[in-house]
């Protein structure tokens, strides 16, 4: 069993661990582009926004606010603005809007940050794989190259120096792609963590809007009073009917009275 795939190894080789390599890093470098790419068409002034954002709300320009936050190309305005769109219903709808928005963008800032992660930490796994695999085939070559001459026995180098070599630029391969792939993926978790903490330093200026004015709490108010009078009168008419009917029924009865 074990000369089998010691057999295997050595016909295989390290070269397809590189050429694995080469298309992992091919990807890794796709991702880090892509991934550069969103964050910077969404970053702008979180600070100057969120003063914006106050003003407008102390002035009660809740419409206004809603156009400042559309006109950002920050993911935290896009949180915000489904507040601002529940903001009639009151401060816990608009907060349970706003959860929801920001798991959602949370979701979009992290897609494909995993495979970077993954391959950061695997990278010199794979790399280290194709050097044992060149290492059998050094120990391989340097068994079948032995030739004996007289009582001297002798090794041809170059098949082992070339295995060995092999090896060597695998486990290389392997760091060269790992290290990006770490740095970007601990960078970008850095850009999700602050874009998240803006967003939440975003959400609490509206919500502390809405509890300190009751924004939503008259409309709900005069909601609940228009169905509980509607309620009323549904209740009272039947009543009223009835009550009809019972007055006919007495002016029927005196007049029979009055017959006899």
């Amino acid at each position: 069993m074990i000369e089998r795939v010691k057999s295997a190894m050595v016909g295989l080789g390290a070269g397809w661990v590189l050429i694995l390599m080469l298309v992992l890093s091919v990807i890794s470098l796709a991702i880090m582009l892509e991934r550069a790419w969103l964050y910077w068409s969404l970053r702008d002034d979180t600070a100057a926004l969120m003063r914006d954002l106050g003003r407008l709300l102390r002035g009660g320009d809740l419409e206004g606010a809603r156009r400042r936050l559309e006109a950002s190309p920050s993911g935290e305005a896009a949180v915000v603005v489904a507040g601002i769109v529940e903001a009639d219903m009151g401060a816990e709808a608009a907060e349970e809007a706003m959860a929801g928005a920001s798991a959602l963008q949370k979701l979009k800032l992290e897609k494909r940050l995993a495979f970077l992660g993954t391959l950061g930490n695997n990278a010199p796994f794979i790399g280290l794989l194709g050097t044992v695999i060149g290492i059998v085939g050094a120990f391989d070559e340097l068994g079948k190259a032995k030739a004996s001459v007289g009582s001297t026995t002798q090794v041809a180098p170059e098949a082992v120096m070339n295995n060995i070599a092999e090896a060597l630029v695998a486990t290389a391969v392997g760091l060269l792609v790992a290290i990006p792939a770490v740095a970007a993926f601990n960078a970008f978790q850095r850009v999700v963590k602050t874009t998240l903490a803006n967003t939440d330093a975003l959400a609490h200026v509206l919500l502390a809007h809405l509890k300190a004015t009751g924004e939503g709490t008259s409309r709900l108010e005069d909601t609940v009073e228009e169905a509980a009078s509607r309620g009323d009168r549904a209740s009272k008419a039947p009543r009223s009917s009835k009550g009809a009917k019972d007055k006919d029924k007495d002016k029927d009865k005196d007049a029979d009275e009055d017959r006899n």
